[in-house]
């Protein structure tokens, strides 16, 4: 019951994307293969046997997906994540960070160029972690719409958070949310260590005026926890530092923390 509602919304976007069945049953039978493969990283390789009887998939099926994981430029070096994430970065260390703030904490125009009075956008750059040209994230904020350029080069912040506009980008933005909250949801469920954050507010039989009224309200609550949040991690200086003392041998930790809202008809259960 638990596995149909998780997949119930998947699978009709899916269908709605004209994805067979027959096309995530190939996907599925790869996952697990890789999945059993990850089990053992730190032993000994199984054999296919045995991952045919830890997975349910034959041998031969077995043997044929191995071949491909193991054939070179099978594994994706590159992240495809990486752009998009370093724009997301630099927008939310640009509404967080005090010194790119106003006296009312609204994000400072940014120069392009060290003239006169600061801060400037390699500034940004720098507080964000970010090592790449100015010119590069310059053009991929444009195209998103997030930031506004005017004539003496100066970048105006148009949004507080960074939202891609290109289809494959979004989806890339779903997969790591939706993947990290998964994961989170079954570490609480699978493990007695400390749980990770997962609570969620439901109300239910709201008039949709009411629902219309509140719904900018929880938006800015929503955004001024994140910035508060990503505000306490910039201090921390948690993203790209090398460690202090006894921290700095140990390896580095990354997380997310994320919010969501959805809203439908109250007879529509899931």
């Amino acid at each position: 019951m638990m596995l149909r509602r998780v997949l119930r919304p998947l699978i009709a976007y899916l269908m709605r994307q004209g994805w067979g069945y027959i096309a995530l049953r190939d996907l599925l039978k790869r996952i697990y293969v890789e999945e059993a493969l990850r089990a053992q990283a730190d032993g000994e390789s199984p054999t296919d046997s045995q991952i045919s009887l830890v997975t349910g998939i034959n041998r031969r099926e077995v043997k044929r997906l191995r071949e491909e994981l193991d054939t070179p430029g099978s594994q994706a070096v590159r992240d495809p994540m990486a752009g998009v994430n370093l724009a997301a970065r630099i927008v939310g260390t640009w509404v967080s960070a005090r010194p790119f703030l106003d006296g009312a904490s609204k994000p400072l125009p940014l120069s392009l160029h060290s003239r006169g009075k600061g801060p400037y956008f390699d500034d940004l750059l720098r507080a964000a972690k970010v090592d790449v040209r100015a010119r590069t994230v310059v053009k991929e904020l444009l195209q998103a719409g997030a930031v506004e350029k005017t004539g003496d080069d100066t970048l105006t912040l148009l949004r507080g958070a960074f939202t891609p506009k290109e289809p494959r980008e979004k989806m890339l933005f779903l997969a790591a949310n939706v993947s990290d909250h998964l994961r989170a949801s079954l570490h609480n469920l699978s493990t007695h260590d400390a749980p990770y954050i997962e609570r969620a507010l439901f109300h239910n039989g709201m008039v949709p005026t009411d629902l219309d009224a509140v719904r900018p309200q929880l938006s800015d609550m929503a955004d001024q926890m994140l910035r508060r949040a990503n505000e306490l991690l910039l201090d921390r200086t948690v993203a790209g530092t090398d460690g202090v003392g006894d921290e700095q041998d140990k390896p580095l930790r990354r997380l997310r923390l994320g919010v969501y809202f959805y809203e439908t008809d109250a007879e529509d259960q899931p």
